[in-house]
């Protein structure tokens, strides 16, 4: 069951499952599936998979490639590249005790390494996108392994030329004609290429709830150890760090994206606000007059608290509004049905449409 690959724990089985221990057999086992026109399913550490009860009608592929390799590039600057199916939170550290700055905001985020440009993964303040020189991929519409600068990964907020495929993807339909569209991914992330620099000290500390725990103001900087502490403890705290003794991290992290809204529907959220007894609405400048508005916010004050569910099996977590969980019990088809009563009590409340994070295999809300 591909239940046992997410960290949600749900999904039904897959028509063929291959372990990919090494880069060949990571390729290989894509080109086999896209010749015989099978579509193919890449999970990491499962981390950001919301999959139907019914599974996957294809090729599930358990990517487990790793490596890390450090290359000096200047004075006090480092390459780190990463193979996909490394431990992100290993990368972190590794990181950190190399003396490296630049990732460590993004500690204790479960999966794996060739995930984080798809999603341009980010926190507190930090988006791998900042320090991403290189993704090398397969592509698989020209059966070629390739690197993509990162000028050219269309990097935006939690989305990336990897995750928008353009085109999609390509698949043959298994009878020798052309490569078709199929709505899966272009490219296959073989590794990434991070470049750090050597110092003691992270970059200013922009995040209000970050600077706070580490007892900075807005602005400083801390020790990048120090960092990758107060971040981990912060994230325990929501329950977003794997463990095992904790439902409330049975989940897929972040289920919302924060919503990027124009400036005329700011306005609209402030009204709708402003009837409920609110006198303010949190929010962000998100570039070329557009606003982000954080989907925690809007998710509270629209009637769904922390812990709204319980005693069902598929609730919202009781440490955080962002995270629906399953209790130990629940089905993919539960989950949904809470994902969808929060968008539409969001949508009702403020006029704002909340888009799933989290990759959806089998499903839609």
């Amino acid at each position: 069951m591909l239940a046992d690959y997410t960290t949600l724990g749900l999904g039904g089985p897959a028509r063929e499952f291959v372990s990919a221990d090494s880069e060949q057999e990571l390729i290989q086992a894509v080109r086999s599936a896209d010749k015989a026109g099978v579509p193919v399913l890449l999970i990491g550490g499962g981390s950001n998979l919301v999959i139907s009860d019914e599974g996957f009608p294809g090729t599930a592929v358990h990517v487990n490639t790793h490596g890390l390799t450090y290359v000096s590039v200047g004075d006090d600057v480092v390459d780190l590249t990463v193979a996909a199916g490394a431990d992100w939170d290993t990368v972190v550290a590794s990181s950190v005790a190399q003396g490296l700055a630049g990732l460590e905001p993004l500690s204790g985020i479960p999966g794996r390494a060739g995930a984080t440009p798809i999603q341009n993964v980010g926190a507190y303040g930090c988006e791998v996108a900042e320090v991403i020189t290189q993704v090398r991929v397969y592509d698989r519409q020209e059966d070629q392994v390739k690197a993509i600068p990162n000028e050219f990964c269309q990097f935006a907020y939690r989305t990336s030329l990897f995750k928008s495929g353009r085109p999609e993807s390509l698949v043959s339909p298994g009878n020798g004609a052309s490569p078709r569209a199929t709505g899966q991914p272009r490219y296959l992330v073989l590794d990434v290429t991070f470049r750090l620099p050597r110092q003691p000290l992270s970059a200013p500390v922009e995040y209000a709830e970050l600077a706070a725990e580490l007892g900075v103001e807005m602005g400083e900087q801390a020790a990048v150890g120090e960092v990758r502490a107060a971040v981990i403890e912060i994230r325990s705290r929501k329950g977003m760090v794997l463990n095992p003794g904790d439902p409330d991290t049975r989940s897929a992290g972040s289920f919302f994206t924060n919503p990027v809204i124009t400036a005329g529907a700011f306005a609209d959220v402030e009204r709708a606000a402003a009837a409920r007894g609110l006198t303010a609405v949190p929010h962000y400048p998100a570039g070329n007059g557009m606003i982000k508005v954080p989907a925690a916010w809007l998710i509270e004050r629209s009637g769904f608290a922390k812990g709204y569910g319980a005693p069902a099996p598929a609730r919202v977590s009781s440490k955080h509004t962002l995270a629906l969980v399953n209790a130990g019990k629940a089905t993919t088809s539960d989950l949904l049905a809470l994902a969808r009563e929060i968008v539409t009590g969001v949508q009702a409340a403020y006029g704002v449409t909340l888009t799933p994070e989290p990759i959806l295999v089998g499903v839609t809300l």
